[in-house]
């Protein structure tokens, strides 16, 4: 069980903590106010109001003791700031994960002992980039979001002479009514045992003992492995 503690009320901290599994997680929120505290408490989740800026009343809390991970989720990177400096001396092991909102932040929080940082704005652009980039992964994800299928990964072998032998990754036609799969990657066992993502910058000649990783509905795995494993051609 991970003790965690969330500072600071924000749209972002309420849909982390909503998603941390509770199962797993025992999760503390502190609140700057009584308003912040009952607004947290009525989704279910244990609050306590304390100043963030006395070590007094981080040890109270567990810090330095019982504390697993911390998340820095004030709207201020100053506030962010001194709470990663305070708790880094409290406890040289805890995990400590801050919220950035401007990019020069970054170094500081680093230096203040942060062990991981999220710009929502870094994390915002990227994903506009892969709907733009990527539109065959957004519409799946879509379709899984809105529950129009299931969504698998698979991972399929190329058996000894496989009619796919000898095929270029390029030439692989899996987007379509028949499998609606997507080619995430290729291991390539000649080279090493890593994934190597298709980015359509390279091609690739597919050799038996190459492993496809592809992502779609269950049914097209299933039938895409199938017929692999039948000499598919």
């Amino acid at each position: 069980m991970k003790n965690i503690v969330v500072f600071g009320y924000s749209i972002m901290s309420l849909e982390a903590m909503s998603r941390l599994p509770k199962d797993d997680c025992s999760i503390l929120f502190i609140a700057s106010n009584d308003v912040e505290a009952a607004v947290v408490a009525e989704k279910g989740f244990e609050t306590r109001i304390i100043d963030f800026k006395n070590d007094e009343d981080l040890i109270s809390i567990g810090i330095g003791i019982t504390v697993d991970i911390i998340f820095c989720f004030y709207p201020n990177d100053s506030d962010n700031v001194f709470l990663t400096i305070s708790a880094r001396a409290l406890d040289k092991s805890v995990t400590i994960i801050a919220i950035v909102d401007d990019s020069e932040s970054e170094e500081k929080l680093l230096a203040a002992g942060a062990n991981k940082i999220i710009d929502p704005y870094e994390i915002c652009g990227r994903k506009v980039h892969e709907m733009l980039t990527k539109p065959d992964i957004s519409d799946i994800l879509d379709h899984t979001v809105f529950g129009r299928h299931d969504l698998n990964m698979a991972q399929i072998e190329i058996p000894i002479e496989s009619h796919l032998e000898g095929v270029m990754v390029s030439q692989l036609n899996l987007r379509n009514e028949k499998y609606n799969l997507i080619l995430i990657g290729v291991v390539d066992r000649e080279l090493d045992d890593q994934l190597h993502f298709t980015n359509g910058e390279t091609d690739h000649e597919l050799n038996a003992g190459d492993v496809l990783v592809v992502m779609g509905p269950s049914r097209g795995c299933r039938l895409f492995r199938n017929e692999v494993e039948y000499q598919w051609g």
